[in-house]
């Protein structure tokens, strides 16, 4: 991570910026585009002068915060297949893509007003999440643990369709069994 003109921020600065961002995914996730900007930093322990100094926009955060939500929901997939079995590992990112979806729902109305601008927040994010999902079915194929004749993009419009019918964090029971519902519809029956 950089600075804007170019250097790598120093160790306590990334911190802070990390302190912001986390806790800016939990008050726009309770907030949405009500949220106090000095509420964020206040929940992330440092003063309104940092959180602008990082972030000089609303709209610059909120595109942060996107940004850094899906790179650490892509990023947990090869952590995942790395500490447990393929289709764990996939079970527990599906609750993670859960995590991202109520965050993002929290955020949606700021994201395409960015968008409205000419910016565009989500870049190649729909891609890297399909990545991730590749590299975990492709893993729990490989163990023989799901079927081959279901394509990546399938359980990835099966999220979006989960994500879309049951976001917010007062519908989550209903998402995590519907997830159940369609992992197991994976598995290979003997």
């Amino acid at each position: 991570m950089t600075t804007g003109t170019g250097r790598p921020l120093r160790a306590d600065a990334r911190r802070n910026r990390d302190k912001i961002l986390s806790a800016a995914v939990r008050v726009f996730a309770e907030e949405g585009l009500d949220a106090h900007l000095e509420r964020i930093a206040k929940e992330a322990g440092v003063g309104s002068g940092t959180l602008y100094r990082n972030f000089p926009t609303r709209e610059a955060l909120i595109e942060a915060v996107y940004r850094n939500e899906v790179a650490h929901l892509c990023d947990a997939a090869p952590a995942l297949l790395a500490r447990k079995s393929p289709d764990e590992a996939l079970r527990t990112w599906t609750r993670l893509y859960l995590d991202y979806v109520t965050a993002k729902y929290g955020m949606i109305d700021a994201l395409r007003a960015i968008a409205a601008t000419g910016s565009n927040p989500f870049g190649h994010s729909r891609e890297m999440i399909q990545a991730a999902i590749t590299s975990l079915m492709d893993a729990c194929m490989a163990a023989g643990a799901i079927r081959t004749d279901i394509q990546p993009s399938d359980i990835g419009a099966a999220l979006e369709g989960i994500a879309l019918t049951s976001a917010g964090a007062e519908h989550r029971q209903q998402a995590e069994r519907l997830l159940d519902l369609t992992l197991d519809g994976l598995r290979i029956r003997p």
